[in-house]
Formats: structure tokens, sequence, C-alpha cells
């Protein structure tokens, strides 16, 4: 069954802060957080308003920031 998680905005918007501060590169793409609803739980990640370049570093770490910060901030398993 899928199930699905509501994102808290505020958290959501500390964790990217978070990661943005270590990834400033990414600000511009206009990231946000998401979650997308698994057969079993939820798998989080980044979207973006402009996808930015396939060549820009630190696409992965910069993602994983902000999703184990935003789990942090949440109480959610790492």
């Amino acid at each position: 069954m899928l199930s699905s998680m509501e994102i808290d905005p505020n958290l959501a918007a500390e964790a990217l802060g978070a990661a943005l501060e270590k990834y400033p590169q990414f600000a511009a793409f206009g990231p946000r957080l998401a979650a997308r609803a698994l057969f079993q739980g939820t798998a989080f990640m980044l979207e973006y308003e402009r996808q930015p370049p396939r060549e820009l570093a630190g696409a992965w770490d910069f993602q994983n920031a902000a999703v184990k910060g935003y789990k942090r901030l949440a109480g959610l398993p790492v």
C-alpha cells in the first residue's frame, strides 16, 4: 500500500538553508524538498525549479545534506 508523508515547510526550509550554506551554488536553481510515496515508506528527494547542469559538482552531496538534515529535524530515522 502506498503511504504519503507531508513535509513540514518550516523544517524543510531550515534543512535546505543549512545545506545551501555548504552548497550555495544550488540556490539559483530553486531547490525544494519533496516526498514520494513508495510501496512501503517514503523517499525524500530534491526537486528544482530549473535543473542544475550535470557538470555542476556536489549535487549528490547537496541532496544528502538537505534530506538527512530534514530527517534529523523531523525526528525520522536517518
